[in-house]
């Protein structure tokens, strides 16, 4: 039941709107995809990657109509994500399945502890 289709659109409508909140539904989809419906991490990170590209250009359309892109930024930024990708595709397989979960695992809990704690600064 949680693999149909109904299911499948509500969880993707919602990861998709905290994506474009810029809240992290990547990683929600994640363990979605691996603790609720049991699939191998492997093909979840794969569905992620997808998941992730239309969410992405849709978001980063609505930025660029509101003129808050900072090109100057966000290109070498761009750069260097590209380049650390393509180094870390290549640890990832190169590494043990369960490292990659632990690591992940530990990731999620720093951000969701920075998020909880993080104030912002007052001038």
């Amino acid at each position: 039941m949680l693999e149909s289709f109904p299911i499948a659109l509500m969880v993707g409508t919602a990861l998709g709107i905290l994506s474009g909140l810029g809240v992290g539904g990547g990683s929600l989809l994640l363990l979605w995809l691996t603790l609720v419906l049991g699939m191998d991490p492997g093909i979840a990170r794969g569905i992620n990657l997808v998941f992730f590209l239309p969410g992405a250009v849709i978001a980063c359309l609505f930025r660029l109509k509101q003129g808050v892109l900072q090109w100057k930024v966000i290109v070498p930024a761009a750069i260097g994500g590209c380049i650390a990708a393509f180094i870390g595709a290549h640890i990832g397989f190169a590494l043990p399945m369960e490292a990659l979960k632990k690591g992940f695992g530990v990731l999620l809990i720093l951000t969701g502890l920075r998020e909880l704690l993080y104030r912002t600064k007052t001038k």
